[in-house]
C-alpha cells in the first residue's frame, strides 16, 4: 500500500514538474523522485528487518538518501552545470 501511494504521489509530482519547467528543473525534479523511490524500498525493507538494529540502519540509510537527493537537486537548481561551481572545477 505504502509502495503504490509513494508511487502514485511520485507520478504526480513528476507530471506537475514537468509543467512549464526548465530541463535543469525537471532533472532535479527527477533527482528528487529517484532518491525518494531508494528511500521508500529503504524504508520497505526496514519494515521487514529481522532485528531493531538492522531496522534502524536501514531507517538511516533512507535519510540519507532523501538528504542526499535534496543536496543533489538543490545543486542542479543553483548552480551553473557549464563551470560546475559547487565542485571547483
Amino acid at each position: 500500500m505504502k509502495r503504490i501511494l509513494a508511487g502514485t504521489a511520485a507520478v504526480a509530482v513528476m507530471s506537475l514538474a514537468a509543467c512549464n519547467s526548465s530541463p535543469r528543473e525537471q532533472a532535479a525534479d527527477n533527482i528528487e523522485a529517484n532518491a525518494e523511490r531508494v528511500a521508500d524500498n529503504l524504508e520497505e525493507a526496514a519494515d521487514n528487518a529481522p532485528t531493531e538494529a538492522a531496522e534502524d540502519r536501514l531507517e538511516n540509510r533512507a535519510d540519507a538518501a532523501r538528504e542526499l537527493g535534496d543536496k543533489k537537486a538543490e545543486d542542479m537548481r543553483t548552480n551553473d552545470p557549464d563551470t560546475n561551481l559547487s565542485n571547483g572545477m
